[in-house]
């Protein structure tokens, strides 16, 4: 499959060449409670000055196909697409790498592990909640091929398979991530980019994620009693061989100690994730805010992991960390810049000024005019499924579709919750089966599995997941979420 960039870039290019052939339009804006919204009735076509777009240009007012990484990158505020984000993101991503550096998560999760062998059954939805929190909470994604390392083998140890790590670390974390009524990285920034408060609709949301994740708990539990009790019949019966083969070093791998600096880590996180909340609630944080926040507590974690003298950790390894966290979520960065110079190709946002972005906006419109509320909101979630095979990126398919979908759904009835919550179903559900999603393949890579054994074994229940998501909005329409 091609990287996503060279899928960003190639939309680019079909983008600019439609620029020379969609005429370009505008609308009027109506104040309505306090709140701007778009007037449908009030489109017209109008030239744009600056339109078609060029392959380059100096006018810092116009957007040339080659300017597009730059404009991208450098457009918005810090509390904006895409620079406020980009930076979000860089810092986040370095205060995890201190966290996950420390080490002090993996050798809880040993701990757990180790205290649950005695009734393994047991361990399975107690990890899937957790790993689902960690989804919902702070998007947790490429965390997980680590922790799938850990535990496939010790699943097969256990009499499970490795497809069973997979779905207590992957899919609960994208389950989380799909449902989350906090996630900074796709539900705040969907929030942001439609004039919502973060944190907003959060108890739809929480009552949401509890339903999927049970679900995806009591799948989980079926599939492993299923193989415990006919090894044979699992799907990676034969690649688990690998596992069994080292079942004496993995023995030895999970001699855990878990000290009382892991304790007080843990302890901080749990805090620092409470304190985000609290700020967000209470105080209405917002980007700049939480950054600090999470850079606060990555470095009280990192320098507490330094002072207890865990083993590998020290200032430079800090630094270290940070540099190596920051630099697994610049993909992401990049991501988010260009799919905002996308938006910036096609005229931008602004509902008032001429662009190929408001006449592709009454077109979708008026598709979908005449359609009841409902399968609006469902024609909605089946357009991010499918982009999310283009872009699998929630920040990134956030820059990119709110600013069309949060208007498209003023001018077809559909509430600003509703379309940020087709937008985070159909966000991530399919990033559980798409093949662009490095996340995905790097955790079946992790847990030697094969992309066509998975689909083959996960379609079923992820038909179930979508179901669930089109019952999910068919509720929130009817109470007016």
């Amino acid at each position: 499959m091609p990287d996503t960039l060279v899928l960003l870039f190639g939309l680019a290019l079909v983008l600019a060449l439609l620029s020379w052939v969609v005429p370009t339009g505008r609308f009027d804006v109506q104040d309505v409670g306090g709140h701007q919204r778009v007037d449908l009735g009030s489109f017209r076509y109008e030239p744009a000055p600056l339109a078609p777009a060029a392959l380059f240009s100096s006018d810092k007012e116009r957007q040339g196909l080659m300017n597009l990484p730059f404009e991208g990158l450098v457009s918005g505020g810090r509390t904006s697409s895409a620079v406020g984000v980009v930076a979000f993101l860089l810092i986040v991503g370095g205060a995890f790498g201190i966290i996950l550096r420390t080490g002090s998560i993996d050798r809880g999760l040993r701990a757990l592990i180790r205290r649950s062998q005695a009734n393994p059954i047991v361990l399975l939805p107690m990890l899937f909640f957790l790993f689902s929190l960690g989804g919902a909470v702070f998007g947790m994604g490429e965390e997980t091929i680590p922790f799938i390392l850990l535990l496939a083998p010790l699943m097969v140890r256990l009499g499970f398979d490795a497809i069973t790590a997979v779905l207590v670390t992957l899919v609960a974390t994208q389950i989380g991530f799909a449902t989350s009524w906090m996630n900074p990285f796709s539900v705040a920034i969907a929030q942001g980019i439609a004039d919502l408060q973060p944190l907003s609709g959060s108890g739809f949301r929480l009552a949401m994620w509890a339903g999927f994740t049970l679900l995806g708990a009591g799948f989980t539990l079926w599939h492993a009693q299923r193989v415990r009790a006919a090894p044979t019949s699992s799907p990676s019966w034969s690649t688990d061989e690998h596992y069994r083969a080292l079942q004496a070093i993995e023995a030895e791998r999970l001699e855990v100690r878990f000290g009382a600096v892991d304790a007080l880590n843990c302890l901080l996180l749990f805090i620092g994730l409470a304190w985000v909340i609290w700020g967000v609630t209470v105080h209405a944080y917002y980007i700049p805010e939480i950054a600090a926040q999470f850079f606060a507590l990555g470095l009280a974690i990192g320098l507490l992991s330094v002072l207890g003298r865990v083993e590998g950790m020290s200032l430079n390894a800090m630094a270290e960390a940070f540099r190596a966290g920051a630099a697994g979520l610049l993909p992401a960065a990049l991501v988010v810049g260009l799919a905002k110079g996308l938006v910036l190709l096609m005229g931008g946002t602004d509902p008032q000024t001429p662009s190929v972005m408001n006449t592709v906006l009454y077109t979708l419109a008026g598709v979908v005019d005449e359609v009841p509320e409902l399968l609006s909101a469902w024609l909605m979630f089946a357009v991010q499924s499918t982009i999310n095979f283009f872009v699998p990126s929630g920040s990134g398919q956030a820059a990119l579709t709110m600013p069309i979908m949060a208007p498209l759904g003023d001018l077809v009835g559909v509430s600003r919750q509703v379309t940020v919550l087709a937008f985070q179903l159909g966000d991530g559900l399919t990033n559980l089966v798409v093949p662009t999603s490095a996340v995905l393949m790097g955790a079946l890579g992790a847990a030697r599995l094969d992309w066509g054994v998975w689909i083959r074994f996960l379609l079923p229940f992820f038909g179930l997941l979508m179901a669930g998501a089109l019952v999910a909005l068919g509720v929130a329409v009817a109470v007016g979420f």
